[in-house]
């Protein structure tokens, strides 16, 4: 099958198209046909290396952390998918690989695509829809009237992320620049600060939450927007020891992690709020529960850009060079 392969750690020219094994089917596996593959800021952090101590993948190796697609062969023990069924997943850390035409996934971490989306729209939000969740849901435990700031409101994460805050009840801030204040707005952020022209932890006071996707000083400002017993959930900052634990990472490896991230949990601890990091998990239970709300319009995917299957290496140049101006990056198949 034809792929798109890290050959070496570093940057673009690492990445190589060419053609790889199909994947194995195992028992529990579902074989997808990948139709849409989206690129996430994680790609490029994986590619540079700057994963390794968390994901240490084996070169080569296929990229890609998100697809929608159409089931095209079932394993042994599969009972919720058959062929031919459209589905949208984040694969397992351990199995990524979309930017490929085929992929192997485990059941469990996969669910029937959006009927009101296109393959395009579908494969753009497994990850940052996971990761909203994740973060609000399960994690921050958002109740309504809640103040709630998600910063870049405009990127991949926010334009989801705030949207399921609204639908959560509570009341949204965002920062952006002036260029996409607009949408923003008819996304549902309540409050918008234009970056370029406010420092948002001027004018934000008593938040109960931040979601951070920026780090550095991003992540030490918002600590002073919370209030008395808030929290602040980056999946751009220092790993902590509590997801190395869940790693399952040798003592070493969470004594790095606790280190790395000593200074901003001390921070916190001196505000009264606390600090800890997100690596989000593959689930296709959590992208079932998302669904009605993705069908009835509640949340609505943001795509920038879709670039045709041959022009991965050029969606992620178009990313890293920041020319994304709001929403996803999309590689579809032709």
């Amino acid at each position: 099958m034809r792929a798109f392969t890290v050959e070496r750690y570093g940057d673009n020219a690492g990445v190589r198209a060419g053609e790889v094994p199909d994947p194995e089917v195992g028992a529990d596996d579902v074989l997808v046909r990948i139709q849409a593959a989206s690129v996430n800021p994680l790609d490029r952090m994986i590619r540079d290396g700057e994963m390794k101590a968390i994901l240490p993948y084996r070169v080569p190796f296929v990229l890609g952390n998100d697809l929608a697609g159409v089931v095209v062969e079932v394993g042994a023990a599969v009972t919720q998918y058959a062929v031919g069924d459209e589905v949208f997943a984040r694969p397992d850390k351990d199995r990524i690989g979309t930017f490929a035409e085929l992929i192997a996934v485990h059941q469990d971490d996969v669910a029937i695509k959006p009927a009101t989306l296109t393959m395009e729209e579908a494969a753009s939000l497994p990850l940052v829809a996971l990761t909203s969740w994740q973060a609000l849901v399960e994690r921050a435990r958002i109740q309504p009237g809640q103040k709630v700031l998600i910063h870049a409101g405009s990127g991949g994460l926010g334009t989801i992320a705030i949207q399921l805050a609204k639908q959560l009840g509570a009341h949204v801030a965002t920062t952006t620049s002036t260029a996409n204040v607009d949408l923003v707005r008819r996304l549902g952020a309540d409050v918008v600060v234009d970056y370029k022209k406010q420092a948002f932890e001027t004018v934000l006071h008593d938040y109960d939450f931040v979601l951070d996707s920026l780090g550095g000083e991003t992540l030490k400002k918002s600590l002073d927007v919370l209030k008395p017993g808030g929290q602040v959930i980056s999946v751009a900052g220092p790993p902590d020891a509590a997801f190395a634990r869940e790693l399952g990472a040798d003592p070493l490896i969470r004594l790095v992690m606790s280190a790395l991230s000593f200074r901003i949990r001390r921070r916190a601890r001196r505000r009264n709020v606390t600090y800890s990091f997100l690596f989000m998990k593959a689930s296709g239970d959590q992208l079932r529960e998302l669904t009605p709300l993705i069908e009835a319009g509640r949340i609505r995917p943001v795509v920038d850009t879709v670039f045709p299957f041959e022009s991965a290496r050029e969606a992620l140049e178009y990313l890293d060079a920041g020319r994304a101006k709001a929403g996803k990056v999309v590689v579809k198949m032709t």
